[in-house]
C-alpha cells in the first residue's frame, strides 16, 4: 500500500493537510483576536480585515439566501473527490500537476470546512491601492489561486515539450 502511495500523485497530499492547517489555524487566530469588521493595518496596501464571506471568490452570491452554502460545498467536495481520484491515477513522473492539484485540494477543504461549520468563509487578507479594496481572501483562497498558477504553467510547460518533439 505504501509503495503504491508512493507511486501516484498521492505522495504529495501532505501538501494539502498543511494548506488546510495553515488556513484554521491563521482564521482561528483572526477570530480570537479580532472583533468582525475590524481592520488593522500592517503595511500601506495592506490590512488584516475580519469578515465573513457568505459566497464564493469575491463574495459571488453572498447575498442568494443561504441555498449558496450547500451549493458550494456540495461543489468543493465533488471537485474534491475528483481531485483525489486523479491524484491516485497521477504516475510518478509526473510532479507539478499533482502538486497544483495539492494545493487546490487543500484550499478548497479549508474553505468547505468553514461553509459546513459556521456558514461562511473566514476572510481576512485585504490588499489595496488608496480607495480601491481587492476583496478580502484567505489563505485556503491563496493557495487555489497558486494551484491554478501552477496548472497554467504547467500547460505552458507541457506544450513546449510537446511542440520541441515535431
Amino acid at each position: 500500500m505504501l509503495n503504491y502511495f508512493k507511486q501516484t500523485g498521492l505522495r504529495f497530499v501532505w501538501i494539502s493537510l498543511i494548506i488546510f492547517v495553515l488556513d484554521q489555524i491563521t482564521k482561528h487566530a483572526i477570530v480570537d483576536g479580532m472583533s468582525l469588521y475590524e481592520s488593522i493595518q500592517i503595511l500601506p496596501f495592506f490590512n488584516l480585515t475580519y469578515v465573513h464571506n457568505y459566497g464564493a471568490a469575491f463574495s459571488f452570491l453572498y447575498d442568494a439566501g443561504g441555498w449558496q452554502r450547500y451549493f458550494l460545498s456540495a461543489v468543493a467536495l465533488i471537485v474534491s473527490a475528483v481531485i483525489i481520484w486523479w491524484l491516485k491515477d497521477a504516475s510518478k513522473e509526473q510532479i507539478l500537476l499533482p502538486v497544483a492539484f495539492s494545493f487546490i485540494l487543500g484550499g478548497a477543504l479549508g474553505n468547505v470546512f468553514d461553509r459546513l461549520v459556521y456558514g461562511y468563509v473566514i476572510d481576512f487578507l485585504d490588499f489595496y491601492y488608496g480607495s480601491y479594496h481587492w476583496p478580502a481572501f484567505n489563505v485556503a483562497d491563496s493557495a487555489i489561486f497558486i494551484g491554478a498558477a501552477l496548472l497554467i504553467i504547467d500547460i505552458f510547460k507541457n506544450k513546449d515539450e510537446d511542440n520541441s518533439h515535431d
